[in-house]
């Protein structure tokens, strides 16, 4: 089974250039809360999407799944309603999937589940230490319906200057294989087009097939609509991308348990290349 995309915007005319491409979610990130402060300086996507974002993409999508993360868990605070408002705002739009970004506890996870009561598919995205080493309770947690590794925030939770570090020391295999004997569906990280990437999107993509994810990310390097000319030069884009990573996975298909070893192997020897040249520059 193929890996399931997703692409971050917020344009109509971009979502429908997203759903020609045949990329199956498109995802709206409302999430703005303490984000700043946990990511600042880094190059890193913050969208400030709102819920009329959701309710314009809606009138358009006819195929692609609308997602929308919303912010953490949070009461009403300064003019800003709170979670559950948040969530009933976003379903009432529209969204087909809520994700819950940057939770640490159990009692988070159940209030985000009880808000959303299975009016959207459900999606837990563990980007915190604490979320992380206590997933196993987590998980006990009924109406999970998928989770999504977050690699950025991961990494920085553990101190890492690299975020596939993640991948590369066995964190996201550990966490996968706990989601795995769920029966949870689950994901991870993000990827740019094949050929291109500080580490490669080949390995990236070999290491989702190796795990078993069902999804992932495509990342603002994919497709950079602030860098194209105009809507045919990004639909030209996204079509070329994604029928490249379509070709790659059918490859991938074939590859045996050595192949996958091997691929792993690679990763890692990149992974650590990248780091110690970080650290390099840093010295």
């Amino acid at each position: 089974m193929s890996l399931e995309l997703m692409y971050i915007t917020n344009r109509p005319d971009v979502a429908l250039a997203v759903e020609e491409a045949g990329i199956d979610r498109v995802f709206v990130d409302m999430e703005y809360i303490g984000k700043s402060l946990r990511q600042g300086g880094m190059d890193t996507v913050q969208s400030h999407h709102t819920v009329e974002d959701v309710k314009n993409l809606r009138k358009v999508l006819k195929n692609a799944k609308l997602l929308v993360r919303v912010n953490p868990i949070h009461d009403a605070f300064d003019g800003c309603g709170s979670s559950e408002s948040e969530i009933e705002s976003v379903i009432e739009s529209g969204a087909d999937v809520v994700m819950l970004p940057y939770f640490k506890t159990a009692h988070e996870a159940e209030r985000f589940i009880t808000a959303v009561d299975g009016r959207a598919r459900t999606c837990l995205l563990v980007e915190t230490a604490e979320a992380a080493e206590n997933l196993d309770g987590i998980l006990s947690v009924g109406g999970i319906d998928e989770i999504h590794i977050g690699l950025n925030d991961l990494h920085l939770a553990y101190k890492m200057k690299f975020l596939f570090e993640l991948l590369a020391d066995g964190t996201v295999e550990a966490l996968c294989r706990k989601i795995r004997d769920k029966g949870i569906s689950y994901g991870f990280g993000g990827v740019a087009r094949v050929g291109t990437g500080t580490l490669p999107a080949e390995c990236i993509l070999g290491e989702h097939y190796r795990l078993g994810s069902d999804r992932i990310i495509l990342s603002r390097a994919f497709c950079d609509v602030s860098k194209e000319k105009d809507i045919y030069s990004v639909r030209e884009k996204l079509c070329s991308g994604v029928a490249d990573l379509r070709q790659f996975e059918e490859s991938l298909k074939d590859w045996s348990d050595s192949d996958y070893e091997e691929n792993r192997k690679r990763l890692c020897a990149c992974v650590e290349k990248i780091v110690s040249m970080m650290n390099t520059l840093k010295g």
